[in-house]
């Protein structure tokens, strides 16, 4: 049995090696700010705006693109584009990325266009995500965009889209979602 009681990013280097029939142990840290500096400013800064300075480092991204290792590229009204490269961190059990990893990019496509054309002080949350998984997405796919656009925007409710696609063209995931819009 293992002892679990350091820190989970370090590894006994003083053992005799993984089990037989096991793989020698991966690691990967990361790090993040504190996510409050940039909740504070998506209450008096328009959406786009909002965006962009994540986008530029002005402001701190939210832990989960860290964590998942997501950029976002560009934000203007109405649209939005991340990108992340697959990775064997992102795998599930089957050796293929966890179609969990690819309905976050897309969440956060959908929803981060709709953002971006709201006005400061309003926000929005997820009512809905329906995504379609067109392809499987490994490693080996490279760098992959995701592009959230807004289909509608009304006063309450809105519909946006997003498609993940690798350097090629080819999709892989493509994505809807109704969000609810809560206006100051």
């Amino acid at each position: 049995m293992t002892d679990r009681s350091g820190p989970p990013d370090v590894l006994d280097d003083d053992g005799p090696g993984p089990e037989p029939g096991r793989a020698e142990p991966r690691r990967r840290c990361h790090e993040w700010q504190d996510p409050a500096v940039s909740a504070a400013a998506a209450r008096t800064l328009a959406g786009a705006d909002f965006l962009r300075a994540i986008g530029d480092g002005t402001l701190p991204p939210p832990p989960i693109m860290s964590t998942l290792g997501i950029f976002l590229v560009s934000a203007e009204p109405g649209r939005v584009v991340f990108e992340f490269t697959p990775a064997e961190f992102h795998y599930n059990p089957i050796g293929s990325v966890h179609g969990g990893v690819t309905a976050t990019v897309c969440d956060s496509a959908c929803g981060c266009a709709v953002h971006s054309m709201l006005p400061a002080g309003a926000y929005y949350t997820s009512q809905d995500l329906s995504v379609k998984f067109l392809r499987a997405v490994t490693a080996d796919s490279g760098p992959l965009r995701c592009e959230g656009t807004v289909l509608h925007l009304g006063s309450r409710t809105a519909l946006a889209q997003a498609s993940l696609t690798d350097v090629a063209g080819r999709r892989y995931a493509h994505a809807t979602s109704s969000c609810l819009i809560v206006r100051p």
